[in-house]
């Protein structure tokens, strides 16, 4: 009997060793050690850069600072964490960081093979090509025999590839890992061509020695959704990240700006009331405070002001709302009710 039993012990610790691991929940590491710890890109103007003072901004480092705000109502408590292409992921799965904010675009294979999980995207984008205007081209059809600047492990990679096959052209690429780097490479002349997301080479020309001399080819070659990105099987903090990006859609439908947000709180309209937390309900269904979509407006902003602040029309990237602007303005930006 004693024998038995100590076999069925041993079994049973077999089994919990083999059993999958439960990861902890990410919003109560979180909260455990005051911060969120945000991977963001590093050297992309208007997306995730620090200025010249040591201070981060861009619309994907706004992103994070929601996050910061949902969870402690202070969009400061975030500290960053600049990652390349060919390490964002790694930082993710590896535990690194809670959540992944550099302009990474959500694909089928992310999603399954690497074990992550997307929240509602930040910025609808598409691949493009920047050359110098000496180059004389017009059109990306007339780039046959290009050297072409790209990073290693991004979905700009593979269809840079796909179209110059495509249409029967040839190309030759140089392959640098980091963005600033490859950007240097590109400013030095070591390729005619630099292709990335179209916001991406916006940023890019924004920060060239002479961006002037620089222009973005007309053709869009795929679909680039960006999105935050957090690690498969939390879903409480999926949640938590999902309804932050989307508080600021939905700031922006309802009206609700960073500017009028207080006065807003005395509004008698249903939506307003439960999207602000006047009327409670939507926090705890996150396990948050009732203020947090308020928190996100009052601190960050709405998406409109996020945007506009970071890369719209009147920065040095100049870029219109296009499929970024809201669903009833055109655009693809649309949120589901807080409710």
């Amino acid at each position: 009997m004693k024998r038995m039993l100590l076999g069925l012990v041993a079994l049973l610790v077999v089994a919990l060793a083999l059993a999958p691991v439960v990861n902890a929940g990410t919003l109560e590491d979180v909260k455990a050690k005051g911060f969120v710890q945000a991977g963001v890109n590093g050297d992309l103007f208007g997306f995730g850069k620090p200025d010249e003072k040591g201070v981060w901004k861009g619309l994907d480092v706004d992103t994070a600072r929601a996050v910061a705000a949902a969870v402690f109502g202070d969009a400061d408590k975030v500290r960053y964490t600049p990652l390349t292409a060919k390490t964002r992921f790694t930082a993710l799965q590896s535990g690194e960081i809670d959540v992944l904010t550099r302009n990474c675009t959500q694909t089928l294979s992310r999603d399954t093979d690497l074990g992550l999980d997307f929240a509602q995207v930040n910025y609808y984008d598409g691949q493009g090509f920047l050359i110098p205007k000496k180059l004389g081209v017009k059109s990306a059809k007339d780039l046959d025999g290009a050297t072409v600047c790209v990073l290693p492990g991004t979905t700009t990679e593979q269809n840079v590839a796909d179209y110059f096959r495509s249409n029967n052209m040839k190309m030759s690429p140089v392959v640098i890992e980091n963005t600033a780097e490859l950007a240097k490479a590109f400013f030095a002349g070591r390729c005619d061509v630099l292709t990335s997301d179209a916001s991406q080479l916006a940023g890019t020309r924004a920060v060239a020695p002479n961006p002037q001399a620089y222009v973005i080819l007309p053709e869009i070659i795929s679909k680039e959704p960006l999105a935050p990105a957090v690690r498969h099987g939390d879903n409480q903090w999926k949640d938590i990240v999902n309804y932050a990006v989307y508080a600021m859609i939905n700031a922006e439908e309802l009206g609700i700006t960073s500017k009028n947000v207080d006065a807003m709180l005395k509004s008698k309209n249903p939506m307003i009331q439960r999207f602000l937390g006047v009327t409670e309900g939507n926090g705890k269904a996150l396990g948050l405070g009732e203020k947090f979509a308020y928190n996100i407006v009052k601190q960050v902003g709405n998406y409109g002001e996020v945007f506009e602040r970071n890369v719209g029309v009147n920065t040095a990237l100049g870029i219109e709302r296009g499929l970024n602007a809201l669903w009833t303005n055109g655009g693809l930006m649309y949120s589901p009710p807080f409710k």
